[in-house]
Order: structure tokens, then sequence, then C-alpha cells
């Protein structure tokens, strides 16, 4: 496509998405000058933790002043200058960490030793203690760790649930259609280029019940119990099923880009996962759930050979039944061009604040980008519907006009104290943002 006819469809769509916005917020620039910005949690009543993928960890007050907390770069493993999915993914406090001053954190680290040959690196969930207001680098405990066959969907986001367990969201393990990619013989050198990689099961990592990829964890850190530093809670739904992991708790996820409970209401958790080619979602975890990742995409059967081409049945040949339905899914535009409403979820937290009462109890989320070359981050809201499963959703205006295109890459949201939600974007589509990322604050429309 010409760069003229690029703009112009550019400009139709965002007209198009900004005439259906109804409801309307503005974005107040808290902090600015970050490198690809990932967590924004609730620290204490005046501060929230940033993390940075890069492995740059902050304070940032509500007025933006940020105060250095630490950093894990050294943890990391390497990160491509180009689009990486590797990094600093996740952070969550103790539910007592007033008393303890412990916190977790998930990152992606380099393969660990033992790993299976060719593998890429090794997602690490580990418990720090923090010093006054800085993180002990030191004081590292690995809870846990998934070995990760490609660069890409780790998942990684973390949080503490209501009942003080660590819920942990892990992707498939990369590459397209959660199957491995083939190996490739140079036809000259007669050498392996892309080395081959252990088979998946039939129904690839997000339906296999023998791993953790793809999958939404629940454990217990106060606990220690069969020779691991984490204990296993007695009500997860699969701890007495042979063959199964017990620390999975819903299974059949893809890339799961956020993890978080409802402060109110019926203190649900809420993920956000990308899709592959047709359709993105928004799913609400249930106890022992299978949300379907890789024979299901959305609402539809997925097709692992032809992913533009939804099946009217389960590949597998086998009459399938007892999936958990998103409660929204929306349009990718890779298989619907401009009907589609983004490309990849980012999700994000239902609104518990005070200053925008027409948000109150809604779940606000976005995309990172409607293209992948230009920045055309988009917010959405979704309402819960009086019956039904299915949420409505619309965009979610910002500024006078209700334009609904950020003019950068969605990378995250983020929550203070107060249930108030900011938005964290990035300029370029890679890590190495050139310090350029910011931080806004969803605030009442004028």
């Amino acid at each position: 496509m010409n760069v003229t006819r690029f703009g112009a469809v550019c400009t139709l769509m965002c007209s198009l998405l900004a005439s259906h916005a109804e409801l309307k917020v503005q974005l107040k620039q808290i902090a600015t000058g970050l490198t690809a910005p990932t967590i924004l949690i609730p620290y204490n009543k005046n501060q929230m933790l940033l993390g940075e993928q890069t492995g740059k960890l902050s304070l940032v007050s509500k007025s933006g002043k940020i105060t250095e907390f630490g950093d894990i770069k050294s943890l990391l493993g390497p990160q491509k200058t180009a689009f990486d999915e590797r990094g600093l993914l996740g952070i969550a406090l103790h539910p007592k960490f007033n008393q303890n001053k412990k916190l977790y954190l998930c990152y992606s680290g380099p393969l660990r030793q033992g790993a299976k040959e060719h593998w890429d690196h090794t997602s690490h969930v580990s418990e720090f203690t923090v010093k006054g207001d800085s993180l002990d680098g030191k004081s590292e405990r690995v809870l846990l760790q998934i070995d990760e066959p490609y660069f890409n969907h780790d998942g990684g986001r973390i949080a503490f649930g209501p009942d003080g367990y660590l819920y942990i969201a892990s992707g498939d393990g990369g590459h397209k259609n959660d199957i491995n990619q083939p190996a490739r013989i140079d036809r000259k050198t007669k050498k392996v280029e892309v080395p081959a990689i252990e088979a998946r099961g039939p129904r690839g990592n997000g339906q296999d019940m023998t791993t953790l990829l793809g999958k939404i964890l629940r454990i217990d850190v106060d606990s220690r119990a069969g020779g691991n530093q984490y204990g296993i809670p007695k009500d997860n739904p699969f701890v007495s099923k042979k063959g199964a992991r017990p620390e999975i708790w819903a299974y059949g996820m893809r890339n799961p880009w956020s993890l978080t409970f409802d402060t109110g209401g019926k203190k649900e958790l809420f993920v956000g996962d990308v899709g592959q080619s047709r359709w993105e979602e928004v799913n609400i975890i249930t106890r022992g759930g299978n949300f379907g990742w890789n024979l299901r995409e959305g609402y539809e059967w997925f097709n692992p050979k032809k992913e533009l081409a939804p099946l009217d049945k389960p590949y597998t040949g086998e009459t399938l039944t007892g999936y958990v339905d998103p409660i929204v899914a929306y349009e990718n535009m890779g298989a619907f061009g401009t009907k589609g409403k983004g490309r990849s979820i980012t999700g994000g937290y239902v609104y518990r604040g005070k200053a925008i009462p027409e948000l109150q109890g809604k779940y606000v989320f976005g995309d990172w980008s409607r293209n992948l070359g230009p920045k055309l981050g988009i917010l959405y809201v979704a309402t819960r519907p009086a019956k039904g499963h299915k949420w409505d959703y619309e965009a979610l205006g910002t500024g006078k006009d209700g334009d609904t295109n950020l003019g950068a890459f969605l990378w995250a949201f983020g929550a203070d104290a107060d249930g108030e939600i900011y938005v964290l974007t990035n300029p370029k589509n890679t890590v190495a943002s050139d310090g350029k990322g910011s931080i806004q604050k969803l605030v009442p429309a004028k």
C-alpha cells in the first residue's frame, strides 16, 4: 500500500472510531523519559511502583516525581533492539508488604542450566526484599522457573488475589498457532539453521496439562512443599488429577498480557489474552476453566494449519465442549482489515476510582496499535450486561474532540491506591524506545 493511500485509510479509521466513542476522558501526562514501561501498581497511598521492560524499577508519585527503586538488568537475558517480548514483565507486592517488605518479580532470564537444548530462555518468578524504599537485589529467592522455547509469549503478569495466593499468567511459549517452527536446513552446508524443538502436545501447550506454559497458575508463596520454593493451595483444581501440574488454576491461554483483580464487586480476575490473527479477547478467569487455546480463538474453532480460516469443528476431529468463552472478543486487523479493532490487546483494570463516575465498574482496556508500523494505540471500555455472558464495549475517546488515536503504542495500564487508572505508552514498537515512553492518567473530560 502506498503512503498516501495508507494515510487516508488511517485517517478514515480514526474518524470512524472517534464518531462512535460516546464515553470520553482526557489523558494527563504524569511522567515521561521512560523506556518501555510495562508495570505500574500501587506502592503506598501516594506512590506507585513502576517497572520498565529493561529491568529498571522506580517509585512514581501522583504528581509524577520519579525516584530510583532498583534495577534487575543484570538478571535479564539478552534483549533485541528490534521487537522483543522478553524483560521485566510483572511486579506484585506481598499482601502483608507493610510488615514483611517482600515483593515478587516475573522476568525473562537466561536459559537455565539443564533446560532443553535450543530453547530460548527461562522465565523466573522471584521473591525480593525491600530495604527502606529500595530493592535489595541480593535478596532474590527464585520460586518458580518456566523454560521458554521462543523469545515471545511469556505472559509474565502476576498479582495476589483476595485469597492471599499469587496468580501467574504464563504464555504458550511462542511461535505462532501454539506449534513449533519446523527445522530449516541450509541446502549448501546441510546445517540446521532453525534448530528443531521437541514436539508439543497434540493440542499445543495451552491444552497440555503436563506443562506450565499457556496457563494461569496459583501458588502459595508463604509455604514450601514437594521440594519447591512455594506451596500448592489445597483447593487448586488439578491437585489430584494424574498427569496435571498442581500449580494450574486455569488453562488454554495464548499470551495473557494483563492479569488484574477487580478490587470491588465480585473480586473477579480479568485477563486480556493476545490473539493469533482473527480475535483479541478479554476473559474472566474461573477455577479450572479451559479458555480454549489452541482449539479456539475468540468464539470460533481455531485452525492451526491455516490461522485465517476458522473451522466448523475442532481440528482434532473430536466432539469437545466445556470451554469458557471470553466476555469480549474483537476483530484483529490482520484478518479483518479496516473492519478490525486492533492488532494486539492490552488488558487493563476494572475502574474503581472516584474521579470519573461514568466509568465505575467498567473494564478499561485497549489495543497496542491498529497497525504494526504507525503508532495507533486505542482505548476501549467494556460494560457488564444485565443478562448474559458477553460484555458490550466501545472506544474510549480522549481529548475535546473524542479522538481515539493515542499517538503511541499502548504498552500497559496501571493503577494507584485510589483505583484511578493510568496509561503506559511507548513511542516505538520496540523495547529500545529512546527514553520517550510515558505515563498518563485518565481524568474527566472537560
